[in-house]
């Protein structure tokens, strides 16, 4: 009975933190879901476990979610909840096994509740984040009662679901260093994921991680002390959160300074094994892997088991009548920080005001807000980038859909003179000619951006409706409704 209540209160306090979710809409990568023919089609299952497919366990709940829900959110949100719920009682389960009831039940609750977890709960994408910290945790729970080789299998399926677990053995290591044989078996299978995610993204254009990464490795690896130290103050004093933080390239002696301060942090708490584990399990997403985000709040949801395990064991000598503040607290904002993700407009009015220096969170707000701020906040990005294509397709996007061709036909053409050669931007202009009457120059512009990406669904629809257009190559795959139309 009293694990029972102990597991109530617990879902009960992460439910409060993130259950209004369920309400939440898609954002960002979200919409990749709905348009990737692999997961909208029946026969899908096959097809994410082939070997350019990352994450194929991930990517088997997202195709269960476009046969079972479509493209409405509730029930990927849905998924995403019941996955940080079965995080947080796990996390209680496995933490149990090696500290005391009460300092495990501390943990568990800063896990179920702490804000900086809303990206990874409200963030269908993130859903790898949350499905490999599960596994993970199961992988835990099984190496402390003694089920070594359990354990190597569950860690297995973690990195089917994303492969930023790999420093777990390690981790794990710090906390047992007995039987080293499975230990062993765990980095053998790290070290094979790893360089399997390194080859996918270098075989996949557009990948944003690995050679695929607009940030070369030095400079990640640079900026990578500043972010670690900004994610520890975020566990400590959870403000500042956003989707898009404000991160600029760190000057080399910044960048020093912040690793020697961290160097120093850890060297002040060697003893502490949870905390050094929580520093391991950064380590992959943020110094040695580099991604095109040099910061990301999502990143913290395993390593926060470690950290919220070396926090709760002083937190647990405190009497529960004095913790009950701090967890309402924490709640509270967490509830707070779901709301903003309830809205594409807030989450972005946050992001230009938690970084305005960053044209992405403007062109986001934008395409939220629409209208005449819309066209404002693109001439701002547009100035404050003007190297940057990006404002300026967004802007001719805006033309062209408030019937202003003219307009966007020029956008079009910046954006074209900063990258000659983008498939998406020759489609854009085209469709600005087709708008303008100018049939001939749209249909070569369309046809030149097929010789660049004879997949691109949008310039073959657009060739389809001035009745021109071959049948695409038996390798493009679409969606079933992308077919229906170029039928």
């Amino acid at each position: 009975m009293v694990a029972l209540r102990e597991k109530a209160i617990l879902l009960a306090a992460a439910l409060a933190a993130f259950g209004a979710s369920l309400a939440g809409p898609f954002h960002l990568d979200d919409y990749s879901i709905l348009s990737d023919p692999v997961l909208t089609s029946p026969a899908g299952w096959r097809e994410v476990w082939r070997p350019l497919r990352t994450r194929p366990l991930t990517q088997f709940t997202f195709w269960l979610n476009c046969q079972l829900g479509g493209t409405h959110p509730w029930g990927y949100h849905a998924v995403n909840l019941a996955l940080h719920l079965g995080v947080a009682v796990l996390a209680f389960e496995a933490l149990a096994r090696r500290l005391p009831r009460r300092a495990a039940l501390a943990a568990a609750v800063l896990v179920g509740v702490h804000p900086v977890q809303a990206e990874a709960v409200n963030y269908i994408f993130a859903r790898g984040t949350l499905l490999a910290t599960l596994l993970c945790l199961a992988s835990l729970a099984c190496w402390l009662s003694g089920r070594r080789w359990t354990a190597v299998a569950w860690f297995a399926a973690a990195l089917a679901a994303k492969e930023e677990c790999v420093a777990f053995p390690l981790a794990l290591l710090l906390l047992d260093r007995r039987n080293l044989a499975p230990i062993a078996a765990m980095l053998a299978l790290a070290a094979a994921a790893g360089t399997r995610v390194l080859w996918a993204a270098g075989a996949i254009p557009g990948a944003g991680a690995g050679a695929g990464s607009a940030v070369a490795a030095l400079d990640y690896f640079a900026a990578q002390g500043v972010v670690i130290l900004r994610y520890l103050r975020l566990f400590v004093i959870p403000w500042g959160f956003t989707i898009d933080p404000q991160m600029a390239p760190v000057p080399a002696g910044v960048a020093a300074l912040a690793w020697l301060a961290l160097a120093a942090v850890a060297f002040a708490l060697r003893k502490q094994a949870w905390f050094l584990a929580g520093l391991l399990l950064l380590l992959p997403s943020s110094s040695v892997f580099p991604a095109s985000d040099l910061a990301a709040d999502r990143r913290l949801y395993l390593p926060l088991i470690a950290f919220g395990a070396a926090a709760a064991v002083p937190l647990s000598r405190v009497r529960w009548i004095w913790l009950a503040p701090p967890v309402l607290l924490l709640t509270a904002l967490s509830a707070h920080r779901t709301w903003v993700w309830m809205s594409e407009e807030r989450l972005w009015e946050e992001g230009v005001d938690r970084a305005p220096g960053k044209t992405r969170p403007r062109i986001q707000l934008a395409r939220a807000a629409g209208g005449a701020r819309a066209e404002r906040l693109l001439r701002e990005a547009k100035a404050m980038a003007p190297g940057d294509p990006a404002p300026a397709a967004e802007l001719g996007r805006l033309y062209l859909e408030t019937d202003r061709p003219g307009e966007a036909l020029a956008e079009f053409g910046r954006a074209l003179a900063l990258e000659p050669n983008d498939p998406k931007g020759l489609n854009n202009r085209g469709a600005a000619l087709a708008a303008l009457g100018q049939r001939e120059a749209a249909r070569a512009d369309f046809e030149r951006a097929l010789e660049r990406d004879p997949c691109l669904f949008d310039a073959r629809l657009n060739l389809r409706r001035l009745g021109a257009g071959q049948p695409p190559p038996g390798y493009c795959r679409f969606t079933p409704d992308q077919a229906r139309a170029l039928r």
